[in-house]
């Protein structure tokens, strides 16, 4: 009996010191199986549930993996089973909680967030891909594999025919925006078809690109090439958190946002407000409710911003190699009377960069713009451009050319 209590606290104080994983991103693993509740999968959860089922552990609720409301040795089973990648069906808390059970091998998915397409080829997943959405095919450029593919239509125009002819087992959706449209796509697909699995991931926030990614990498079987992504995504914004976490928020460069059009802008809850205040900036309209609001310029005004990023989804980006869209942009901004007397138009810092480098995957990249704009004495050796290119040809396999050929920012980092 003795031994027994003694290899019990062995155990338990090996689970406590052991490091989870590589990885130093501090999450819990959405998947009925982490019993241990860490950010992966492995030999620790097998003997954190026989533990549990000893009566040494507190139960957890990933530890069920079979979700079946029991925690038994079949638990034990079902964990080694997706340890070993041969699991026939897995049970996973997406990005808004929601529980979700897929049966496995996954073959066919739709992807009605089409922010979450560059994260697929990322994994090497884009074989598995069947129906995409209609922006998906209208840009070739980015996109020159799926133009003969299903038009899904999109979230906010959904084709249900089309979805439905897909036959998908899965379906992935935006967990944070237009959340009641996606709520509406997942009732039509699953009242038509009840062996649909529908999942919410977002794709463009860097809060959740790891959580996202390893949920992913976990149903699709690709965990081993979300580790590499990850790997690269996260090394290239440690570089930014380093250098910004020490300044405190009254000390940081205050920035107004304007998305697409004259004072349209984006407040606290935004994936636009994460990118830049992680990027260093405090965002002017952080404490407004409302997603993506219109203001005034009085509004803007008040709030003497310090700098502005104009967001732009047309103007530049990987079709036109003429700065002139985005400089008309900036000048107009520049020209406006009512500015003429706030920091950022007296110092001349009014920037424009295209969603292709700051939203959905590739958002990475434009927050290495911001960070330079803002703080270019802090950020010398760090290259937007040099990750843009590798994230072309690595991960999205594409030429590095369409940096070449396309124009993302201005001013250009030469001229800041």
């Amino acid at each position: 009996m003795k031994i027994n209590v003694i290899l019990v606290g062995i155990t338990i104080l090996l689970l406590l010191v052991l490091p989870a994983s590589a990885s130093a991103s501090d999450f819990t693993l959405g998947v009925f199986g982490n019993a241990n509740e860490d950010n992966t999968i492995n030999m620790q959860d097998v003997t954190y549930t026989e533990l549990i089922i000893a009566e040494h552990m507190d139960e957890t609720e990933l530890a069920d993996a079979k979700y079946d409301g029991d925690i038994d040795i079949l638990d034990m089973t079902r964990i080694a089973l997706i340890i070993l990648g041969k699991e026939k069906e897995m049970t996973v808390l997406d990005a808004t909680d929601k529980i979700v059970t897929v049966k496995k091998p996954i073959e066919r998915i739709i992807t009605p967030n089409g922010d979450c397409m560059p994260l697929m080829r990322a994994l090497g997943a884009s074989d598995k891909i069947v129906g995409v959405s209609k922006y998906t095919i209208e840009d070739t450029l980015f996109y020159p594999e799926f133009s003969g593919y299903s038009n899904i239509g999109s979230v906010w125009s959904p084709d249900y025919e089309a979805m439905l002819e897909c036959n998908p087992d899965l379906v992935i959706m935006y967990a944070s925006f237009s959340q009641a449209k996606c709520d509406a796509i997942e009732d039509t697909l699953t009242d038509a078809n009840p062996g649909i699995a529908c999942i919410r991931v977002d794709g463009y926030k860097p809060s959740s690109q790891v959580e996202d990614t390893m949920l992913l990498g976990y149903l699709l079987g690709k965990r081993d090439e979300a580790k590499v992504w990850l790997g690269f995504y996260e090394g290239f914004l440690n570089q930014i958190y380093d250098e910004v976490e020490d300044i405190p928020m009254d000390d940081r460069a205050r920035m107004y946002i304007e998305c697409w059009r004259p004072y349209h802008t984006a407040a606290g809850n935004s994936g636009w407000c994460e990118k830049v205040e992680l990027a260093g900036g405090y965002n002017i309209f952080r404490d407004l409710t409302i997603d993506y609001p219109d203001v005034t310029k009085e509004d803007v005004i008040n709030r003497h911003p310090d700098a502005i990023i104009r967001a732009t989804k047309t103007e530049g980006g990987y079709d036109t190699n003429d700065m002139i869209e985005l400089s008309n942009l900036a000048d107009e901004i520049m020209n406006r009377s009512e500015l003429a007397y706030i920091p950022a138009v007296e110092n001349g810092k009014v920037y424009v960069i295209n969603n292709a480098v700051f939203g959905g995957t590739a958002h990475f990249v434009g927050m290495g713009y911001i960070a330079k704009w803002l703080y270019p004495d802090r950020f010398t050796d760090l290259d937007p451009e040099a990750a843009h290119r590798q994230y072309l040809t690595e991960f999205q396999g594409l030429d590095e050319s369409l940096v070449d050929n396309g124009v993302f920012v201005y001013p250009p980092l030469e001229e800041n």
